[in-house]
């Protein structure tokens, strides 16, 4: 019998890659906009794009990672006052592009139709809970987005195993502004030690049967006192969050916002922010079209 005691690691027992190829962005095609997005244009009067992406890494021969890049409407790069913040949105140890509670097929939308807006990318895993391997597609997607569309600084966002490439990036390269997590492992987290004073948000729930809340908690003490740091636990909940899903959201909005110098006032926070973008009932099925329920996550 498996054990029910929460762990500290998801990383793949062997960092080799598996046989087979990386999925393709067209498995995704159900998730690349959440259900109810009518809601938030009705409020903003404008809608993100969404572009399905394709992006090569450098670590070896026909090697490519996928993902769903919202851009804010009418975006260019050429504009001097614009802030220059991307956001790369990362999942578990099985991969998948909706996140926990499917926040970041929401998340993603929200951000990119801010008053300036941020572009977000939803970014699969090549080869899922190798961080040797994710390490390469996020810095794979921050070449991407820097190349194409003069962004070069990035706040990273993990759930569960995605805590390992989210602060070995986030620690050795400083063009990474923020860190954020949901339910990290703290297994090759190594990283957080660098990333002072660079803000971190580090989210847990104190009923996860994956990865205890204990993880967080170190992950905190990790981080040190020379920087802003933030832990919230919420009681009782689950790895995914599923019982404070709108909150985890909302803060992560607001989390990335602030580290990008765009201001959240009540108006935004009320017709962005706040706006549910996908139901409660439907959180989980979207989770398992956008691979996300691939991995141990799926346990609860």
């Amino acid at each position: 019998m498996a054990s029910t005691t929460p762990g500290t690691s998801l990383s793949a027992t062997s960092q080799a890659p598996p046989q087979g190829k990386p999925h393709s962005i067209n498995e995704y095609v159900s998730v690349r906009k959440p259900p109810h997005l009518d809601r938030l244009t009705s409020t903003t009067h404008q809608e993100s794009t969404v572009e399905s992406v394709t992006i090569d890494v450098e670590d070896g021969p026909d090697s490519f990672v996928p993902g769903f890049l919202h851009m804010p409407p009418d975006f260019t790069s050429q504009e001097e006052h614009h802030h220059r913040t991307a956001a790369i949105l990362l999942s578990g140890a099985g991969g998948g592009v909706t996140g926990p509670s499917s926040i970041y097929l929401s998340l993603a939308c929200k951000l990119a139709t801010l008053s300036s807006g941020i572009p977000t990318l939803r970014l699969d895993y090549r080869y899922p809970a190798r961080n040797k391997y994710c390490v390469a597609d996020v810095q794979a997607g921050m070449k991407y987005l820097q190349d194409l569309y003069g962004l070069d600084r990035f706040v990273l966002v993990g759930w569960s195993f995605g805590g390992a490439p989210v602060f070995t990036v986030g620690g050795a390269d400083q063009r990474v502004v923020g860190c954020a997590t949901v339910a990290s492992q703290t297994a090759e987290t190594e990283g957080i030690r660098k990333l002072a004073p660079r803000p971190v948000l580090l989210l847990h729930g104190t009923g996860d049967r994956t990865l205890s809340h204990a993880c967080s908690e170190r992950l905190y003490a990790m981080y040190g006192e020379k920087g802003d740091r933030q832990l919230e636990l919420f009681d009782g909940d689950n790895h995914a969050l599923t019982g404070n899903a709108g909150m985890a959201e909302a803060m992560l909005c607001e989390f990335i916002a602030g580290c990008a110098g765009v201001e959240v006032d009540d108006g935004l926070r009320r017709e962005v922010v706040e706006t549910e973008l996908v139901g409660e009932d439907e959180r989980e099925e979207l989770m398992r079209r956008g691979g996300d329920l691939r991995g141990p996550e799926r346990r609860e």
